[in-house]
Parts: structure tokens; sequence; C-alpha cells
């Protein structure tokens, strides 16, 4: 089973971003956080050999490997607004990651060895001082309880920007403001503000099962549902990253 881990991705610690899983003590669940793929504590699972049998927290281990290569691989190729990294610098962290050493980096993309140690230490003094960024927002939030919390970003969101800086109290005035019968009935209009279109697309999401491929045609029907312009709850859909597609548009599924 997959679920949407926007919101578990945003609550991992750093050592849970890491490994690339982690433990929902509600569900009783390991949680992979790129994809969603679920497995179930107390639950043994086989790798595929009638021999091989291994207990959740390992096959989600072993997932991870099989179907993402490496966190670290995820985390690279995340967008910039995301990562906070430019071009180079990805370019050096993977360089970095897989053990190259300076005079190989300067065969490969040129400059120097001294330019490559600058890069290195500033590196560095970043992750200091992000380390002392998490620790100053951690000590704020345990301060401020009753501060308003930010929606989670959909995990493949194609940009990420002030749009997003939605609350949850807003997200709950949206949908009722939209959604009159309820978030299985239809919408009476699709809204000119991209806070309010977000908060909707997140909402129709949960019309579409994530395993599953659709049609045109199932998509369309299922978007008939909400609202008559279909057409253009599908295009935003696509635009803002949530659905995607084949290129002939033969078949369609949740990202």
């Amino acid at each position: 089973m997959k679920i949407d881990v926007s919101d578990y991705f945003q609550r991992a610690t750093i050592e849970e971003l890491k490994q690339g899983h982690l433990y929902d003590p509600k569900t009783e669940q390991h949680v992979c956080l790129i994809c969603g793929q679920c497995y179930e504590e107390g639950v043994i699972y086989t790798d595929g050999e009638p021999t091989a049998f291994y207990e959740a927290k390992k096959k989600v281990k072993l997932h991870i490997q099989a179907e993402h290569e490496s966190m670290f691989h995820y985390l690279i190729g995340l967008d910039k607004k995301r990562t906070g990294l430019s071009d180079v610098q990805k370019e050096l962290l993977l360089r970095f990651y897989n053990g190259f050493s300076d005079s190989d980096i300067v065969k490969e993309l040129g400059g120097s060895a001294s330019t490559i140690r600058n890069h290195r230490f500033t590196m560095r003094e970043k992750l200091k001082q992000a380390k002392l960024f998490i620790a100053l927002m951690e000590l704020v939030e345990a301060k401020n309880d009753e501060a308003p919390k930010l929606v989670a970003i959909p995990q493949h969101a194609a940009r990420v920007d002030e749009r997003y800086a939605v609350t949850e109290e807003e997200k709950t005035k949206i949908l009722q403001q939209y959604f009159k019968e309820g978030l299985n009935g239809p919408i009476e209009s699709f809204p000119k503000k991209e806070k309010r279109k977000l908060v909707i697309l997140q909402a129709l999401l949960n019309r579409f099962d994530r395993e599953q491929t659709y049609t045109e045609k199932q998509i369309n029907e299922i978007l008939m549902s909400a609202y008559p312009d279909y057409v253009t709850l599908r295009r935003y859909l696509i635009e803002y990253g949530f659905l995607d597609r084949k290129d002939d548009g033969s078949e369609y599924w949740l990202k």
C-alpha cells in the first residue's frame, strides 16, 4: 500500500530523512519517505525468494535500495527551492558523496583544486549554520505551540513558493467555502487565487488511487463529478505536478 507522504516528509527528523523511512506508531507502519510505500509492523515479507523473509523495518530498507537507489540521490534531485542548492553545488556534492578526490573533480568539471577546497569549506560552514538554525526553529516552535501550523507541501509539487503559505485554519475555511456538500461533492466555482486553487486541487487528489493508472476518460469522469470544467482541473493538476501522464495522453497517474 502507498500513501501520500507530504506530511511525514515535512515532520521527519534529520536521521529519518537520511535513512529514507520512518515508523508511524499510530498506524504501526514503516513508511518510505520517497514514494509512500508502507510495511506493517508484525508482518513478515518475502523478497521474491522462498527462503528470504524480512521484518517490516528491514523490508522498507530493501525497498529503498531496490526502487530508489538511495535517499541521497532522491534528496539531491529535489528542486532548488527545496534544497537551496545551486546546480554547481549539486554536482560537487554528488562527487563528494561518491568519494571523488579534488583532483578527480577538477578533471571532470574544470577549475582548480583550491576552488574545490573552498567549496568544501563553504559547505561545511553551511552545515554548521543549518544545525544552529534547526536548533533555533525547534526552540521557537516548542515555545509557541499555538502558532499557526502551515499545511504540508506535496512531495512532488512542481514549484514551491508563497502559494503554499496556507495555515490549517485557512485550508479548512477554503474547503468549507467551496465544497458545500462535503469533500466528495462538487465545487460551485474554481477560484482565481493561487492559494485557493492549491487547496482545492490537493483535496481532489483523494479521489484517486495512488497505485492505479487511469485513462484520460477515467480522469475526466472523476474530475467532472467535482466541476463541469474538468479540462481546467486536469490541466492544473498536471501543471502543479500532482498528476503525471504519458506523452500521448494514454495513461495518467498520481505523482
